[in-house]
């Protein structure tokens, strides 16, 4: 018979971003247990609320499957006495397993025989296994924990009840002081406690006293509402996917309504508006048809349609005084030029080890030029990288930016527009922050690209040459996304950027601004940096899902532009299944690990075809010759194809040829002919890092 077991974490409210996850991750240790326990099962199905993670499971089996098993004991020699009859080691050891030495069989194990008893476990019933629910529940991790009372368990929040039901029987445990039961709650304000009468009639149950405990159907049901509500107004009512999912977990049961403010207030930004409606007071705003915004809002209630009017009139005197706060700074901050506020940047600190934010900006001025130069930009962008790198920051220091924290860079490109400064330096103000997470969107402009990474660099240098370095889950100045940053920008943009670049623009601002660097000298750490960036490159690179040892072959090689690297596990990737893949990566390995044993050769050395002392090592010479003109233009597939088309050559010359030979010059000339190949290679990074088969 198929059973039905319910388990409900019932809480004081959780912080909405962390419903979701807590939930997935109790289906996952759910479903752990389970399969440790060998208990059959169909689904696992998670429902949550606010005040409580829930797991249902269908299909149980009756009992844990029964297993047999075979235990090993001591050899023979020790089960064995002189006189053939067991030891005291062997009683010993079919005492233990439950069985008697009848049972004892003889196997063989690398030449020694041991003995052995085949052991027969049943499973336990359903119900006796599933109080170990209990470690399930109390193993869930999350972001923020506290205790309670005083006791020294740490939870997300204090558990207020729980329910375990195995279809209609109480599974017993308890935590803390609270045990087991079928009582769950209701609605805070609309409903009350209520026993659930089975497993399956969990949903229904709650229901009735309004909570929609499925997160799925309430969210379809907020959706709906909005819905409705943008038909009857014929409104275009903006759901950000982000904000659905907070706004669903802040609720057991959704009404949705609509406020308005004064239209005076859509004298101010847009953004202003949006991220005070959005982000301050999780509503959702409101256009007309052609996208403009019109003075309304969306908000979702945690209740029913009662006094709603209260509620409407609450949120609107809300936001009124946040939008009247923001209407007062963007009126005020116009009365400043940009130069007075870059001017107040002068004393502000970025941090106190590193230097002030004007400092800041003067290093990434720097930086700005030479990456800009070296990438190619125009002179038009050149002038307003300049520009950008010098003023960027401005807005930090505004009212706005200070009561609006999420609006740096945004209010920069509006009030640099409002100030008459060029387009190409007011789009890279709000470009510079990009991304904003590891997935986040990308700067589109050169000068913007440019700036982004130039500060990103210098925060990466700065924070490393001072010591103070991301270690394990810690990373307070968000280094990583700043590496992950450059990476991406470099990327999307095809720009030629690698460490060495990077190095070069650290050294030339240090070289033209040595005051700028006062406890941050870039000859720190360089290694240290190196190895992050690269392993944020490694982490950019595994999104494209290539294999882990093509990864750990492109990146191997510090120095390659990250674009470069990109087309190299493309390329591998894409050959990794041709017939020859296997017989051409053997041959070029062996090629470099050899290379490794030469001397240093200058870059002038020349093979001497004189010492040639077989044929293959004129013919892969004459091959060599023939594909190296053209292969530092070509395509990285080009240049595999014609790294391929040495194999036969390379395979013939060790079959015919002792690389280390006795003559000393003869020897160095074979060795040299392999480092010319070896060079070729470099551009794929490492490839006896390749694992072929």
């Amino acid at each position: 018979m198929a059973h039905t077991f319910l388990l409900e974490i019932g809480l004081e409210e959780i912080p909405a971003h962390v419903v979701t996850p807590s939930v997935n991750q109790l289906v996952q240790k759910t479903t752990k247990f389970l399969k440790e326990q060998r208990i059959d099962f169909d689904e696992v199905i998670p429902y949550s609320t606010p005040r409580r993670l829930t797991v249902k499971v269908t299909g149980l089996a009756d009992k844990q499957a029964d297993i047999e098993e075979e235990a090993k004991g001591p050899s023979k020699k020790i089960a064995l006495d002189d006189e053939g009859n067991w030891s005291k080691a062997a009683q010993g050891f079919v005492r233990g397993q439950g069985v008697t030495v009848d049972d004892i069989f003889f196997k063989e194990l690398k030449g020694t025989e041991y003995v052995y008893v085949k052991k027969f476990i049943p499973g336990k019933p359903v119900s006796e296994v599933l109080t170990g629910m209990k470690d399930v529940a109390m193993d869930l991790k999350f972001p923020t924990m506290m205790r309670w009372g005083s006791n020294d368990f740490e939870y997300v929040r204090p558990i207020k009840w729980l329910v375990a039901l195995l279809d209609d029987e109480v599974v017993p445990f308890e935590i803390l002081d609270i045990k087991t039961g079928r009582t769950t709650q209701g609605h805070r304000f609309l409903g009350e406690a209520v026993d659930v009468p089975s497993a399956d009639k969990y949903l229904e149950t709650l229901e009735t006293q309004k909570v929609i405990a499925d997160a799925g159907v309430r969210k379809a049901e907020i959706r709906k509402q909005i819905d409705a509500l943008a038909t009857e107004n014929n409104w275009n009512i903006v759901v950000d996917e982000d904000l659905l999912e907070e706004v669903n977990n802040l609720v057991e049961y959704p009404t949705v309504f609509a406020g308005k403010f004064k239209e005076e207030y859509l004298q101010v930004p847009n953004e202003v508006l949006i991220t005070s409606m959005k982000d301050h007071q999780r509503f959702f705003y409101v256009t007309d048809k052609d996208g403009n915004l019109l003075p309304n809002f969306v908000s979702v209630r945690n209740g029913n349609k009662d006094y709603l009017e209260n509620v409407v009139a609450g949120n609107e005197k809300v936001l009124t005084a946040r939008l009247e706060d923001a209407k007062f700074f963007y009126e005020e901050d116009q009365q400043h030029t940009i130069a007075d506020y870059v001017e107040r940047l002068k004393k502000v600190m970025f941090h106190d080890k590193i230097g002030t934010i004007y400092e800041k900006m003067e290093r990434v001025n720097l930086l700005a030029k030479f990456l800009g130069n070296k990438l190619g930009l125009s002179e038009t962008e050149l002038k307003d990288l300049d520009r950008a790198s010098m003023i960027y920051k401005f807005d930090l220091v505004t009212g706005m930016v200070g009561e609006f924290s999420e609006l740096q860079g945004i209010m920069g490109e509006i009030y640099a527009r409002l100030q008459g400064e060029d387009d190409n330096v007011s789009t890279a103000i709000r470009e510079e922050y990009m991304p904003t997470s590891s997935e986040g969107e990308l700067p589109q402009s050169n000068v913007g690209a440019v700036l982004s990474i130039a500060d990103k660099l210098d925060s990466i240098q700065s924070f490393f040459a001072a010591n103070m370095i991301p270690s394990g889950s810690n990373d307070p100045y968000a280094l990583r996304r700043q590496a992950l940053g450059i990476i991406r920008i470099a990327l999307d943009k095809g720009w030629d950027i690698s460490l060495p670049l990077l190095h070069e623009a650290i050294n030339y601002a240090y070289a033209e601004r040595e005051d700028l660097y006062k406890n941050t000298q870039p000859i720190t750490n360089v290694s240290e940096t190196d190895s992050f960036v690269i392993d944020r490159l490694a982490q950019v690179l595994s999104g494209n899902k290539f294999r882990r040892d093509i990864l750990d072959a492109v990146v191997a090689r510090a120095d390659m532009p990250f674009i470069q690297a990109l087309q190299a596990a493309q390329v591998l990737s894409k050959h990794a299944e041709d017939d020859n893949f296997k017989e051409v990566i053997e041959a070029l390995t062996r090629v470099t690990r050899l290379a490794k044993k030469a001397p240093e050769f200058g870059s002038d050395a020349v093979i001497d075809s004189t010492l040639f002392e077989n044929d293959t090592e004129k013919v892969l010479a004459d091959e060599f010759a023939k594909v190296k003109a053209g292969y530092g233009d070509a395509e990285m597939n080009e240049k595999f194809a014609i790294l391929s088309s040495l194999k036969d050559s390379i395979t013939a010359y060790f079959d015919a040829t002792m690389i280390m030979a006795d003559d000393e010059k003869v020897k160095n000339n074979r060795l040299l002919q392999l480092v010319k190949i070896a060079e070729l290679t470099e551009d794929f990074g490492s490839l006896d890092k390749l694992i072929v088969k």
